[in-house]
């Protein structure tokens, strides 16, 4: 079982935002106190985690990204419109999903330090 994912960032207050705001996960409570993390739950014993305390961002392979499912690709793709962030195919088109072979759509984005982000309708 997946316990967590870390992600370590420039400034906790933008990453923050962006995945409670953007992602629409929930924070939940984290041990430390210490204004330097954020944790959020992203299934029943599974959290993100991000600190802060990155000195630069730094590039981030889209090969090596964090992957949320949704209902809807097309209204997450209206959200990141909405809030100007761009979003591409798998080949790199811009503001186009991917259609895999199985029948999933898919978007690629990044966060505030340029991890790549995916999100698509893969639901059981």
């Amino acid at each position: 079982m997946l316990n967590h994912i870390a992600l370590y960032v420039v400034d906790l207050q933008k990453s923050t935002a962006f995945y409670r705001d953007i992602i629409q996960i929930d924070t939940i409570p984290e041990p430390f106190h210490d204004g330097r993390h954020t944790w959020f739950k992203v299934a029943e014993h599974s959290h993100l985690h991000i600190i802060s305390g990155a000195k630069e961002i730094v590039p981030h392979d889209k090969n090596s990204h964090l992957c949320f499912s949704v209902p809807s690709v097309d209204e997450f793709m209206a959200r990141l419109r909405q809030h100007h962030i761009p979003f591409f195919s798998w080949a790199g088109e811009p503001d186009k999903p991917t259609k895999r072979v199985d029948g999933v759509k898919q978007i690629y984005f990044t966060d505030p330090d340029g991890y790549w982000v995916e999100i698509n309708d893969d639901h059981p």
